[in-house]
């Protein structure tokens, strides 16, 4: 059974071939069997994170799909910096910071989409202030935003931490981490609400926030 609608298949199409620029390259870490005994490496979500990354690239010929079986030895993983299960990285020539752990559904779908154009096209929606301001960043951000599929509200945050990502690939990694699939690192960061905001290794806000507010919540946080 497909996981994508036809009519969301129609969309999509016209939507990417209008869009999308430059290759893409899809990238999931996936492991069988699914669940493990491995805290971050259990992956109740991988069969349907494959079943959906593959229809997705299937409506497009710029989208490279390539599905990897996780290992810890795999020097694709660790230069991407993967280190749970299910990961998929969005990559083009200049990005790599880009990345959903957990099944990219539910209201975090249509980001999932928007990532991958703003990678093809190395270009964001942010307004231009907003864009010198991240583009100016000279210190290594690690930006995580917990999201749950059916949080109306972490869409925004998820959106504009992967356009900071995409703005300044050198210096800004930016993760959308499914809350569910991840109880253990829910519990690390006290995580009660979403969206929530972890800037290297600590939590630093929740809430949706405006883009400005949002960048500059960030940046605070390593100031």
């Amino acid at each position: 059974m497909s996981m994508l609608r036809q009519d969301d298949r129609e969309l999509l199409v016209n939507r990417f071939r209008d869009e999308l620029l430059a290759p893409v390259m899809l990238t999931a870490f996936t492991r069988k069997p699914y669940v493990l005994d491995s805290p971050n490496l259990e992956c109740e979500f991988c069969r349907e994170t494959e079943e959906l990354v593959s229809e997705v690239a299937e409506l497009s010929d710029k989208i490279v799909l390539n599905i990897r079986e996780y290992s810890p030895d795999d020097g694709a993983a660790s230069s991407l910096g993967v280190d749970k299960l299910p990961a998929v990285v969005i990559a083009g020539d200049e990005s790599r910071g880009v990345t959903f752990y957990g099944i990219p559904g539910g209201f975090e779908f249509n980001t999932f989409v928007d990532g991958i154009i703003d990678v093809s096209r190395n270009a964001t929606m942010l307004p231009a202030p907003v864009k010198e301001i991240v583009r100016g960043v000279n210190r290594d951000l690690h930006v995580q935003v917990f999201y749950t599929l059916t949080c109306p509200y972490c869409p925004s945050a998820v959106r504009t931490a992967h356009q900071m990502a995409v703005e300044n690939p050198k210096h800004i990694r930016a993760d959308a981490v499914e809350a569910a699939e991840f109880p253990l690192l829910v519990s690390k960061y006290d995580v009660i609400a979403v969206p929530t905001v972890v800037v290297n290794d600590r939590i630093e806000f929740e809430g949706a926030l405006p883009e400005a507010e949002f960048v500059n919540h960030v940046l605070q946080a390593t100031a």
